[in-house]
């Protein structure tokens, strides 16, 4: 199975290093008391929305208490939140996927992150994704997709497939494009590889806006560096350019129907869980933060989630993937906007004791 590049480069901020900070003996980064290159060096005109009809479209997932996507639920039983108010729901549809086929299936994006995590890591997460692909004889419940980020930017085979052998095969050939990623160390390099990172996601969310359908977006890692130290300094620029990233991702991905995972090895720990400081909404650039741009944050606020650590990820995968299985899909008009990027919380409300209701955390909406 060929794989192809299929998304750009180097930013300018990489182009243009500046000399790297030190780590300390537990591999921790020392960055200098400086100001940061901004992470997102060109900021992005404001967001339209995608449908003509000018409403904004969501993927819901409900699930009981152990997780279970739950099926067979009608309109009556859903509450819309803008802002804390009530907002009518304007269209609603069931999806259960064991029962009926309706509209073009939800595609699996499996990517392995070769920037952000060890050799033998990587080697280990090809080897996860291959016994997830040939589970049930290699047949798959939904087209799947194998993703590979690497140096020279995002790899995949031309289209998804329901054959997990051939798949499989596939990963079997991406032996030697294991560890491609030579980057600077310290802090610079950390910065170099977080907007690495987020202009590769942001150039798969332009890619699968191109389809129709919902996408399952599985990030075979724990991320990029949250770069959430008090001795980084950001000056209001950068601020800016951050602020303009955010919204441009959070939309774009929800214009492209991506829900976002986390799945990753290992054991957790503090640092598993920093990321549910900066899970809140961003709503003005003074706020912004190359937090608010992590892996995880991301995945949460998609209507994703964060599986793991632990050393099962192909149950981790099969995790995720069960979300494919029963879904809702509505949709609602957005109140009229004082300002550009102006931030709403969302939150859909399920009527019935013991379900939770799982979809995007908010959106930036436009005059």
């Amino acid at each position: 199975m060929a794989f192809f590049v299929c998304l750009p480069l180097l930013s300018s901020a990489q182009k243009n290093p500046t000399p790297s900070a030190s780590t300390d003996q537990s591999g921790a980064v020392s960055p200098p008391e400086t100001q940061v290159p901004a992470l997102s060096p060109r900021p992005a005109p404001a967001p339209t929305p995608k449908n003509a009809d000018g409403r904004i479209h969501l993927d819901v997932v409900v699930t009981d208490k152990s997780g279970k996507p739950i099926s067979g639920l009608a309109l009556n039983d859903f509450k819309l939140l803008d802002n804390n108010q009530l907002n009518p729901i304007l269209s609603f549809q069931a999806i259960d996927e064991n029962v009926q086929k309706v509209g073009p299936p939800v595609e699996v994006i499996l990517l392995i992150d070769t920037v952000n995590i060890g050799f033998q890591q990587v080697s280990f997460v090809r080897q996860q994704v291959q016994n997830f692909l040939l589970q049930n004889g290699g047949h798959l419940a939904q087209p799947v997709s194998v993703f590979m980020l690497t140096n020279d930017g995002v790899e995949a085979q031309p289209r998804p497939s329901s054959d997990g052998n051939a798949l499989a095969a596939g990963v079997n050939q991406l032996e030697t494009h294991l560890r491609t990623i030579s980057r600077s160390a310290g802090a610079w390099g950390a910065i170099e590889r977080m907007d690495f990172s987020i202009r590769m996601m942001m150039g798969i969310a332009d890619n699968e806006a191109r389809k129709p359908g919902r996408k399952l977006l599985i990030w075979a890692s724990s991320g990029w560096p949250m770069l959430d130290s008090p001795r980084i300094i950001t000056s209001s620029k950068s601020e800016q350019h951050d602020f303009d990233a955010i919204v441009r991702l959070s939309t774009r991905l929800r214009e492209a129907r991506i829900s976002v995972y986390s799945i990753s090895q290992g054991t957790a720990n503090v640092d598993s869980f920093l990321y549910q400081e900066f899970l809140k909404g961003v709503k003005t650039s003074e706020r912004a933060s190359p937090p608010n741009l992590a892996l995880k944050v991301l995945a949460v606020q998609s209507g994703g989630r964060v599986v793991g650590p632990d050393n099962d990820m192909t149950a981790q995968i099969g995790n995720c993937v069960r979300d494919a299985s029963s879904f809702y899909t509505l949709s609602f008009d957005p109140p009229r906007a004082d300002r550009a990027n102006e931030y709403h919380d969302l939150k859909v409300q399920i009527d019935k004791p013991g379900l939770t209701a799982r979809t995007n955390t908010g959106y930036y909406n436009q005059p």
